[in-house]
C-alpha cells in the first residue's frame, strides 16, 4: 500500500542565496517531490514604464540599462531602434558596426555569468565561476574603455552611439577575440562531461519545442529545445545581415542543453566580432537630433536578440517630447512563465537547477 503524505508548502526566496535576484518560488511538496509551483514577482518593481512617459526620448535611455542590468548594451540598442524607427532617423554605418560589436561583447559577458552561476546551482565547485568572471571582466574593461562605464553603460544614442571608441579599443578587442576560442575549448573540456553537471542537469527541466513555442519562449531557452530561431537571422537589425554565424540548438530541451547552447553562442559571438572588427569603417558615429526629439504621432515595435531572448520595445508617440506609451517585452519575464511546467514532478534541488538554466534577470522581469 502506497503511503500518502500531507502536502506542505516551502518558500524559496525572496532572500534565499540560491535565487536569481529578488524572486520567490512557493513550492507545494509531497515529500521531496514538487506537485505545484507558484511564482511570486514584484519585489523589484520600479515603475520604469510609467516613469518613461514623463521623460524625453533621450532621457529614457538610462532606464534600459537598469532593466536587464547584465546586458545593458543590448537594452540600450533595442530602445534606440524603436525611437529611430518612430522618428525616421538613419544611423551611420560605423555606428551600426559598433552596435554589433558591443552587442556581441555583451552576449559573451552575459553568457559567461549565466554559465558560471548555473554550474554553482548544480552544486559544482567554484572554479568555473571564477574563470567565467575573469572573461566577463575583460569585456567590461572594453566597455569602460569605450564609454567610462562597466555595468550601466548608457552608450547607445538615438542616431548612433555616444562616443567613438578610442585608438586602443580595437587592438584590445582583437586580443580578447584571439584568446576566447582556446578559453571556450578549455571550459568545454572542463565541463561537458563533468559528472556533477551531467547528473544534475541532463534530463532535468525538459521543455519540449511545442511547449516552448506555445509559451512564446525565446533565446537560448527556445534554441535549447531544438528551435533554430534567432532574430539576428530571422529579422536582422543593425548590420547582422552582413555577418555569418550559426544558430546552435539542443536536442532534448533540458537544462544541460540550455547550458550547451549558451556555451556555443559564445563561440559564435567571437566569429561575429572577428567580422565586425575587420569590417569596421571610418566615419561619424552619430547624427544630430533635436534635444527635445518629437517624433510624429504613431506607434512602433522594435526587437532584438538579447542574451536572454527577444527584447522588444513598444513605443507610442503623440507628437510630444515624451512617449505617450512605453512598454518593454522582457525576455526574462516571458521565459519565466514556463518554470512551473518544467519543475512539477522534480525535487526541490532540481528546481534550483531549472531556475538557473532559465537565466532570469529580475530587473527585467519586474521593471
Amino acid at each position: 500500500m502506497a503511503m500518502k503524505t500531507e502536502p506542505f508548502v516551502v518558500n524559496i526566496g525572496p532572500q534565499h542565496p540560491s535565487t536569481h535576484g529578488v524572486f520567490r518560488m512557493k513550492l507545494t511538496l509531497d515529500g521531496e517531490r514538487i506537485i505545484d509551483v507558484d511564482m511570486i514577482l514584484g519585489y523589484l518593481h520600479r515603475s520604469m514604464e510609467k516613469l518613461a512617459e514623463e521623460r524625453t526620448y533621450t532621457q529614457n535611455i538610462p532606464f534600459t540599462d537598469r532593466a536587464d542590468y547584465l546586458a545593458a548594451m543590448t537594452g540600450n540598442l533595442a530602445y534606440c531602434l524603436a525611437a529611430e524607427k518612430l522618428a525616421g532617423v538613419e544611423v551611420p554605418e560605423r555606428a551600426q558596426w559598433l552596435r554589433v560589436i558591443m552587442s556581441e561583447l555583451q552576449r559573451i559577458a552575459s553568457h559567461a555569468l549565466a554559465i558560471g552561476t548555473f554550474i554553482n546551482d548544480c552544486g559544482a565547485w567554484h572554479t568555473p565561476l571564477m574563470y567565467m568572471l575573469r572573461e566577463r571582466e575583460k569585456v567590461l574593461d572594453l566597455f569602460e574603455m569605450a564609454c567610462g562605464a562597466r555595468l550601466t553603460v548608457n552608450y547607445m544614442r538615438i542616431g548612433g552611439v555616444a562616443f567613438d571608441v578610442p585608438d586602443g579599443f580595437v587592438p584590445a578587442c582583437r586580443a580578447l577575440v584571439k584568446e576566447m576560442p582556446d578559453r571556450i575549448a578549455e571550459y568545454e573540456g572542463l565541463l561537458l562531461e563533468n559528472e556533477i553537471l551531467v547528473a544534475r542537469a541532463r534530463g532535468v527541466g525538459i521543455l519540449p519545442a511545442d511547449m516552448a513555442i506555445a509559451y512564446s519562449i525565446s533565446g537560448p531557452m527556445l534554441r535549447g529545445s531544438g528551435v533554430a530561431w534567432d532574430l539576428r537571422k530571422a529579422d536582422p537589425y543593425a548590420v547582422y545581415d552582413q555577418v555569418d554565424f550559426d544558430i546552435p540548438v539542443g536536442t532534448n530541451g533540458d537544462s544541460y542543453d540550455r547550458f550547451l547552447v549558451r556555451m556555443e553562442e559564445m563561440r559564435q559571438s567571437v566569429r561575429i566580432l572577428e567580422q565586425g572588427l575587420d569590417a569596421l569603417p571610418g566615419g561619424p558615429v552619430n547624427v544630430d537630433i533635436p534635444v527635445a526629439l518629437m517624433p510624429p504621432p504613431g506607434e512602433t515595435y522594435a526587437r532584438i536578440e538579447s542574451p536572454r531572448g527577444e527584447l522588444g520595445f513598444y513605443v507610442v508617440s503623440d507628437g510630444g517630447p515624451a512617449p505617450f506609451r512605453f512598454h518593454i517585452r522582457a525576455a526574462s519575464y516571458i521565459n519565466l512563465s514556463a518554470l512551473r511546467e518544467m519543475t512539477v514532478g522534480l525535487t526541490v534541488a532540481d528546481a534550483i537547477v531549472v531556475l538557473g538554466s532559465v537565466d532570469i534577470v529580475m530587473g527585467e522581469v519586474d521593471r
